[in-house]
């Protein structure tokens, strides 16, 4: 990456970051313009490439500074902290969903990026997900203690479900244009938490 960019006022820096997202989290990668990013940061196109190369290189400097933030926002909220898969769980979307409040357009982003099957930024987004969250994730999986939970459950399988019903839950948020009601989210966050202690937990042993 050209170290020109850091070199920009961080108002700029923040300028062209936000463009990428929006229209990132907007469109596919294939069908993302460069040209769109440059207009929507108000620079010109020749200028956005005298700060990344290619396409490529913004797309993937923006997933890694994605996932910065949202380890940041997890960490301060201590969901790799608890021996308790559920209040992990719980930690983690309140996370998420306040991150969502202040930066709309990057968890966009980051859930499309997720998703994006172009073999020109797929295989990194995904090697990158390994390193950030996936290696946590695991570590704080091996602390939950199995006999509170039914007989025969399988933790992996249990807690990719729970994962994947809660990130395509933000992404159905996420695509209303309205202000986000963030009591109304956690509300139904918790309502999702009460259901699958139902399902997975021993009797005696809801919270």
């Amino acid at each position: 990456m050209n170290e020109k960019f850091y070199s920009l006022p961080e108002e700029k820096q923040q300028k062209i970051i936000n463009a990428g997202f929006l229209v990132f989290s907007q469109n596919s990668y294939k069908k993302s313009p460069m040209n769109e990013i440059a207009d929507c940061a108000g620079i010109s196109k020749s200028l956005l490439f005298h700060y990344f190369r290619n396409k490529r290189e913004l797309y993937l400097f923006l997933w890694d500074k994605a996932c910065k933030i949202t380890i940041e926002y997890l960490t301060e909220y201590g969901c790799y902290e608890p021996t308790d898969l559920f209040e992990m769980m719980e930690r983690g979307m309140r996370a998420k969903i306040h991150m969502m409040t202040k930066y709309r357009s990057m968890t966009a982003f980051v859930l499309k990026a997720f998703y994006e099957k172009d073999p020109e930024v797929s295989p990194a987004i995904h090697d990158s997900y390994q390193k950030y969250f996936d290696i946590k994730a695991q570590g704080a999986l091996s602390r939950v203690d199995p006999n509170d939970f039914v007989d025969g459950f399988d933790l992996n399988m249990m807690y990719r479900e729970m994962y994947l019903a809660s990130e395509g839950y933000l992404w159905e948020i996420i695509q209303w244009d309205g202000e986000l009601d963030v009591q109304k989210l956690e509300k139904d966050f918790e309502d999702m938490l009460k259901f699958w202690k139902k399902i997975y937990l021993k009797k005696g042993n809801e919270k």
